[in-house]
């Protein structure tokens, strides 16, 4: 009896192991989804990407770009792509645009400068007060010796590249200069970034006068292609996936009034509650502020914004 107790317990034992054993082996027939499959054929796509159109006529101030040359093409193929499928930093440079280029563009007309070179803005900082590795600032990213030389200020208190109106009338006055050296508004473009003596002393060795017949360094061989990219996404933003309303866009900057001062300034805090305003809001506004006090010592006069109807 007791032998046959040990049978049975075994053949238990072993029915057990074997139930598992079925339980726990993968079954062949079975879709293992982590499994690669080449030949496998989906119902619904993971995603549809659709190539972004080219526009059939690309031109930069009236200068166009040879879409017959193949490298002068896809420079721009490639920047489309690039900027069409960075989803959130294009379309938050679309919004932003809504609220500088107001400032910006009756710039350029006063000086006689033509409407596309605000995208030159875009390419250079996405419209925001940045800082290049290099040490240029603010959204038309000037370094100091050049702000310095185009007659703004620079200093541990004040900043003027952050002023965006009178740093706009720099960029116009630096520009035109470029312009009457090259006679391109696209060269002129280019010496923005790579400087006017780097692309004269291109020209010079490869003996060719047009940005497109130019073997530049990578930044700059592909920066004229970028500003026309954003320049026809912005035109067109609904062509290129880009789907805002009218109410989507960040309001122009508020009415404000222009408080000249001309005197050392102890607290910029106080002066903004005396303002009737927060320091934020009068930052917000005057971001060319870099400290918290204003010595003057030049007894220079500057025009701070204080908005209208904002604490």
């Amino acid at each position: 009896m007791k032998n046959y107790l040990i049978f049975l317990s075994g053949i238990a034992a072993a029915s057990t192991f074997f139930v598992l054993a079925a339980y726990t082996q993968p079954d062949s027939t079975a879709e293992n989804t982590n499994e690669f499959r080449p030949n496998k054929v989906y119902d619904k796509p993971f995603q549809n990407i659709y190539a972004p159109p080219v526009p059939a006529k690309i031109d930069f101030a009236g200068e166009i770009l040879p879409q017959e040359q193949f490298d002068a093409y896809e420079r721009f193929d490639r920047e489309l792509m690039q900027i069409c499928f960075s989803h959130s930093s294009t379309m938050s440079t679309i919004k932003l645009a809504a609220r500088y280029f107001p400032t910006i563009e009756p710039i350029l007309a006063k000086n006689n400068m033509p409407d596309d070179i605000k995208y030159i803005a875009i390419a250079e900082s996405n419209l925001r007060n940045a800082t290049s590795p290099a040490g240029a600032k603010g959204i038309w990213q000037f370094m100091p010796e050049t702000a310095r030389s185009y007659g703004l200020e620079v200093s541990d208190e004040i900043d003027e590249r952050y002023n965006l109106p009178k740093v706009t009338e720099a960029a116009c006055q630096l520009l035109t200069k470029s312009y009457k050296s090259f006679n391109s508004w696209t060269l002129a473009a280019a010496s923005y970034n790579m400087g006017p003596a780097g692309l004269r002393r291109n020209m010079d060795s490869q003996k060719h006068t047009s940005y497109y017949d130019l073997n530049l360094n990578q930044e700059t061989s592909r920066y004229i292609p970028r500003i026309l990219v954003f320049k026809y996404v912005m035109q067109d933003p609904k062509t290129y996936g880009f789907l805002l309303d009218k109410a989507d866009l960040y309001p122009a900057l508020p009415q404000y009034k222009n408080v000249e001062v001309s005197t050392p300034i102890a607290s910029w805090s106080d002066f903004a509650k005396e303002n009737g305003i927060s320091y934020r809001i009068l930052k917000h506004h005057n971001p060319w502020i870099m400290s918290d006090k204003l010595t003057n010592k030049l007894r220079k006069t500057y025009s701070v914004q204080i908005p209208i109807n904002e604490k």
